[in-house]
């Protein structure tokens, strides 16, 4: 599983999904679908905005969690 982190550097920094897509330029609804793990897809450039806007690895942003299922 993928998980999208942008909720856990939110609450980290203190700041509102509202305040992120205006300084960041994306969409409201877009920064919502990231803060609820709902987005299907992701834009490489918009995640390249919320890392340059947190300072922030593309590992702070997201995370690979490996599906226990699949373990023998």
């Amino acid at each position: 599983m993928i998980r999208i982190k942008v909720s856990d550097l939110l609450g980290k920094h203190k700041m509102t999904q509202a305040s992120l897509a205006r300084a960041t330029n994306i969409r409201p609804a877009t920064i919502s679908k990231m803060y609820y793990e709902e987005s299907k897809r992701l834009d490489i450039s918009q995640l390249d905005r919320i890392c340059n806007f947190f300072n922030c690895e593309i590992s702070d942003l997201i995370e690979y969690i490996p599906d226990d299922k699949h373990k023998s």
